[in-house]
């Protein structure tokens, strides 16, 4: 099943998105909007789930081949380039001490770094960002079989090189 993505990605022109607590923002906030972010999966409904994840680094502001990623996408998963994998196929290595904090507010309000203690990295037997409906980023219906994202549901990401950056789900 092929989910497109549109992500909101908020990056500070020196890598970093989200200034620390008591420390003023050195340069102004430069916005992306990645339309359409190409994660398919392979298998599902009782079947393997697979496929190549669709590797992102926050740094150079685009999709990445190589170890430099931040985020990981497949499907309706997301990963962190830090922490222990998990045990998917296809899963990529985790290189770098990326984590993230999920936080229930608006992309504007958001305008520091949350504290320490709320990243998150994946681990043997958990995601970062929960998967499942209602728990991480989206809603399943059954009855309609769509997939949507939670409103309010922003992520502050601090980055395989030590930076700062948050996104957004839209659709």
């Amino acid at each position: 099943m092929a989910v497109i993505l549109i992500l909101a990605v908020c990056i500070l022109l020196a890598l970093g998105a989200c200034k620390k607590k008591d420390e003023p923002a050195s340069q102004p906030l430069e916005v992306k909007t990645y339309k359409n972010l190409y994660a398919p999966q392979t298998g599902g409904m009782g079947q393997p789930i697979g496929g190549a994840f669709t590797k992102f680094s926050f740094a150079k502001g685009e999709i990445v081949t190589d170890d430099s990623w931040d985020i990981a996408f497949r499907g309706l998963t997301i990963l962190v380039n830090g922490g222990a994998k998990i045990g998917l196929n296809d899963e990529p290595e985790r290189t770098g001490n990326a984590s993230v904090s999920m936080l229930f507010s608006t992309f504007e309000e958001v305008k520091q770094v949350p504290d320490v203690s709320t990243f998150r990295q994946d681990g043997q037997n958990f995601y970062a960002i929960p998967t499942g409906s209602g728990n991480g980023w989206y809603n399943y219906s059954s009855q309609t079989n769509l997939v949507t994202p939670i409103a309010g549901r922003i992520f502050v990401v601090k980055t395989i090189d030590g930076k700062y950056a948050k996104f957004e789900i839209l659709s």
